[in-house]
C-alpha cells in the first residue's frame, strides 16, 4: 500500500514538472517574464561588421536570465547606428556604433530597459 501511495505520488510529481517545463518554453519563464510571451528578438538589418568602426563593451547589472539579455540587446538594437550582442553568462554587451558612441544614450536605453550599466570599455 504505501509504494502505491509512493508511485502516484512521484507520477503526479513527473506530470507537474513536465506541465510546467511545457509553460515556461511557451510563455517565457525565467525571472522577468514568468508570465508573458518571450520577447521577440530585434534585428539589425545591416550585419556588415565593417559599417561600424567603433566597438565597445558595456558591463550590465541586474540581467539574470535570457529574456533579461533579449530586452537589453533589443533596447541597444533600437537605436540607430547600433548592432549589440548580449551575453547572459558574463554580463556583457558587446556594442559596435556606425558614429563616435554616445555614451549617455547607450546607459539610457539600458536603464530605461530597466537593468544598469556597471562600466564601459572602449575597445
Amino acid at each position: 500500500m504505501a509504494e502505491t501511495i509512493i508511485l502516484i505520488a512521484v507520477v503526479l510529481l513527473i506530470v507537474w514538472a513536465v506541465f510546467h517545463t511545457v509553460k515556461k518554453s511557451r510563455k517565457g519563464g525565467g525571472c522577468c517574464g514568468e508570465h508573458e510571451t518571450a520577447e521577440k528578438k530585434t534585428k539589425v538589418s545591416d550585419r556588415n561588421k565593417s559599417h561600424y568602426p567603433y566597438k565597445l563593451e558595456m558591463n550590465i547589472g541586474g540581467m539574470t536570465c535570457e529574456n533579461c539579455s533579449r530586452r537589453v540587446e533589443n533596447a541597444l538594437n533600437e537605436l540607430d547606428g547600433v548592432w549589440a550582442v548580449v551575453d547572459i553568462g558574463s554580463h556583457k554587451a558587446t556594442v559596435r556604433t556606425k558614429s563616435v558612441p554616445d555614451e549617455k544614450e547607450l546607459r539610457n536605453a539600458v536603464m530605461n530597459a530597466g537593468y544598469v550599466v556597471t562600466d564601459i570599455i572602449n575597445k
